[in-house]
């Protein structure tokens, strides 16, 4: 390892239980926002609205997420076959799902605990894992990116931050996916931020083993199933909506789902919570809908979505633990 890159400590048993209060925390100071809000309108409209859901409705929400969550896991199955792991479709399914525990650690690092696992199933080292992330990070970018610029065409919208958010998605699933760029950009960010040193040196290192995902038809299909995933939670929100009397165009519905996820990536914070929901809102309101239509819209489908993965990754997280730890002496 580069000097330039100082190693930190690994995450202990207590660093992760500090995550799992950062957890709830999050989600009780945006439970407590909400409600600010929906105070602030009045309780009426907006229990009203929550009242035209039916237990049904509400679960075909969570089945289209499902929808997404399990083929994203295919395409992370598919990933460890290109790379030659030899991880069954069970243990990548298990890996995938559990690590959605982690979903709402400081840009998501948590969820290389994707990495331990696989590490202690099959001996594969970090470095030599760590293209897995990467290139499924720039296959959610290439497909939301696709999903907006089809978004902003079929709808005729005039958002003016979509394009940039386009562009910059883009942007990042070209940079992770060339490795040399890759590589340079992660020295960059480390001398400019000092940021994440132990992980900027194992991308560094991890940039040379992405040419093993390189070839136009792995990325036209793991892009493929990503499109397939994303869409299917844009047609939630587009279903959500109508059944609750807007009157919104299916694209321009999964324009607002899809630009407000990224945005709320864009911020930084864990999990995007805070920005993805007030840029949903604002977007609806800018639609003309209601208040008291836009709050709890936005907070049904980010319930169904974001918490719903966290919900399966936290049921997933201790099987796959108690699974790689049974495995791990077998290697």
């Amino acid at each position: 390892m580069s000097s330039e890159f100082p190693v930190s400590p690994p995450r202990s048993g207590q660093s992760r239980w500090r995550d799992y209060a950062l957890l709830g925390g999050l989600f009780l100071l945006v439970l407590a926002g909400l409600a600010s809000l929906a105070a602030a309108t009045g309780w009426d409209a907006t229990i009203a609205q929550l009242g035209k859901l039916s237990w049904r409705e509400l679960g075909l929400l969570l089945a289209l997420s499902l929808v997404n969550y399990l083929f994203r896991a295919l395409r992370w199955h598919y990933f460890t076959r290109c790379l030659g792991i030899g991880t069954k479709l069970g243990q990548n399914i298990r890996h995938f799902l559990g690590g959605f525990a982690m979903s709402v650690t400081p840009g998501r690092v948590g969820e290389l605990i994707r990495m331990r696992w696989i590490r202690r199933e099959t001996g594969w080292s970090f470095e030599r894992t760590a293209p897995l992330v990467l290139v499924d990070r720039a296959s959610d970018l290439a497909a939301m990116a696709l999903l907006l610029a089809v978004g902003l065409l079929m709808s005729g919208a005039m958002i003016r931050l979509a394009v940039p958010v386009t562009l910059l998605a883009f942007a990042g699933a070209v940079l992770v996916t060339r490795p040399a760029l890759l590589s340079l950009s992660a020295g960059i960010f480390y001398r400019v931020t000092g940021l994440f040193p132990r992980l900027m040196a194992r991308i560094r290192r991890a940039a040379r083993s992405l040419k093993a995902f390189s070839s136009a038809g792995i990325l036209t299909l793991a892009t493929g199933l990503g499109l397939i995933g994303w869409l299917a939670e844009g047609y939630a929100f587009w279903l959500l909506l109508t059944w609750m009397d807007v009157e919104i165009g299916f694209w321009l519905a999964v324009l607002i789902f899809v630009f407000s996820t990224l945005a709320g990536g864009l911020t930084g914070a864990p999990g995007g919570i805070g920005g993805a929901e007030a840029a949903m809102v604002g977007l609806l309101l800018l639609e003309g809908i209601p208040f008291e239509v836009a709050l709890p819209a936005t907070a049904v489908i980010r319930a169904t979505t974001l918490w719903f993965a966290i919900l399966i990754g936290l049921g997933v997280f201790p099987y796959a633990e108690a699974k790689s730890n049974l495995n791990e002496g077998r290697v």
